[in-house]
């Protein structure tokens, strides 16, 4: 697989701009990107295996990778569940994937956002780890606006080893992620 813009671009430039800015004493302290986790919640496509299909196959062309469906842990008759029924799906990158799936989100897919200004630098969760909800999967190149049954979003969670929010917010900032100033 080929190196990553990105991947090169952290251990280049990112990991000693953090070290200056944080005075962090080895590199082991530098924050990085351990994992990405891509998440969609089926709602209705729980009955419907047209529409689960339809996103798995979505989702693996979107992250390269197969995703595993998440089923019910027990039954809410209230939302007309039974125990095991496919409830969402999710996929986690790590190492070459997670750097060529965060390249191509930050620099080709989230500037595809219509009226994009910005993502909210407020959705990082305490710990350094930052999650964003995409409300349109046709953001990504890779999915055709033709062959989709239905217009569905994910939630993106990139966990870093950050300690703090500001650690975190710093190191994807660096990355290239297009935080809006608000």
């Amino acid at each position: 697989m080929a190196h990553s813009k990105i991947k090169s671009l952290y251990q280049d430039t990112v990991a000693p701009k953090l070290i200056e800015q944080f005075n962090y004493g080895n590199i082991y302290q530098v924050p990085k990107v351990v994992k990405v986790t891509i998440n969609r919640g089926l709602g209705e496509a729980a009955q419907n295996a047209k529409a689960l299909e339809a996103s798995l196959a979505e989702i693996a062309l979107i992250t390269g990778q197969k995703p595993v469906v998440t089923r019910a842990k027990k039954a809410i008759a209230g939302f007309k569940l039974r125990k095991g029924m496919p409830v969402g799906i999710m996929v986690t990158l790590r190492s070459d994937r997670m750097y060529a799936f965060l390249d191509r989100l930050i620099n080709l897919s989230l500037p595809r956002i219509r009226d994009f200004r910005g993502v909210s630098p407020k959705s990082f969760d305490g710990r350094g780890n930052y999650t964003i909800g995409i409300r349109e999967q046709i953001i990504f190149p890779e999915v055709e606006y033709d062959r989709i049954d239905q217009i569905r979003g994910m939630d993106i969670s990139i966990i870093t080893t950050a300690n703090t929010d500001e650690e975190g917010r710093a190191l994807l900032k660096e990355l290239g992620m297009p935080f809006r100033d608000n």
